[in-house]
């Protein structure tokens, strides 16, 4: 195959791993641009595994743009979220890339640094050796096995079971939405988890909760008197995004915000309860809300 066709094969893939990193598709699409320019110049006869190599390529064009842009998020204006994709309705059927990017793994990704990060992507997500991971991001093996290891424990204390999106989850979204609407504070109550948490970005250009809001009650009225302070000729539109069940709102200027939903597991008291809410409302992270993204590993 051609330069063009090999990477094009290994696009889905590639663009999932710097969407891992980053938590931004468009600063993933721009790593993937860099990252073709350079396989462009590379004689493929002497390449032994493309898959490795494009990954490697990716992983260091990401991890110079997630430097740059953690000094950003330090100055960033209320709750960084990361940028939605929409997912293809059977992006949930390999669980563990589906559950890399939700909302909620992202944002514990959020909490590693930048090589620990890029580490336990490769290796935990897309399953690379220790020595393709070590080549990445310029490491030791050793090297690689200690971060590897220290990143998994980070991640599995904080990270939340994953609930793939279905029917059933779908369905208590649009009755919250409807409690929402009609103001119905009790209602949204009981479709919350006790410890429920919601997180608005705005990025300080629309108006937005500038830190996290916490508790069903909390919440409850936060969402409702969203929905009542809201413009005219709000519309609903559901929708996946990062594999949890999703809405699309418009106003009568437009669109407005994805909001995406997280829900509790089956064996919690919690049950089929909506733990985390995140209303992504910052313009510049919903340009591309129309675009179905193909994820790989």
């Amino acid at each position: 195959m051609s330069s063009v066709e090999v990477f094009t094969e290994y696009r889905p893939l590639l663009f999932t791993i710097a969407y891992e990193i980053l938590g931004s598709a468009a600063d993933a699409e721009d790593a993937l641009q860099e990252s073709y320019l350079r396989w462009s110049t590379v004689d493929e006869s002497e390449v032994e595994n493309p898959r490795a190599y494009l990954a490697q390529i990716v992983t260091r064009q990401a991890l110079n743009q997630l430097r740059s842009a953690r000094r950003r998020r330090e100055e960033y204006v209320g709750s960084w979220l990361p940028e939605p994709i929409r997912t293809q309705p059977d992006a949930s059927e390999d669980a563990v890339l589906a559950e890399s990017v939700t909302m909620a793994m992202l944002l514990v990704l959020e909490t590693l640094g930048p090589d620990e990060r890029a580490v336990f992507v490769l290796r935990e997500v897309f399953g690379f050796s220790h020595r393709e991971v070590a080549e990445s991001v310029g490491k030791t093996e050793d090297a690689v096995r200690q971060i590897a290891h220290r990143a998994r424990s980070h991640v599995h204390a904080r990270r939340r079971r994953f609930t793939p999106p279905s029917d059933e989850a779908q369905a208590v979204v649009g009755k919250f939405l409807t409690a929402a609407v009609t103001g119905d504070v009790q209602a949204l109550m009981d479709l919350m988890a006790p410890d429920v948490v919601e997180i608005s970005d705005g990025g300080g250009k629309v108006s937005a909760a500038r830190r996290p809001i916490v508790g069903r009650e909390q919440v409850a009225r936060f969402m409702a008197g969203l929905t009542r302070l809201a413009p005219a000729g709000l519309r609903f539109e559901p929708a996946v995004f990062n594999n949890v069940p999703s809405m699309i709102v418009h106003t009568a200027d437009g669109l407005d915000l994805v909001a995406m939903f997280e829900l509790t597991t089956s064996g919690s008291d919690s049950a089929g309860l909506i733990s985390g809410i995140y209303l992504v409302r910052n313009p510049d992270k919903l340009e591309a809300v129309d675009r179905a993204r193909t994820l790989a590993r």
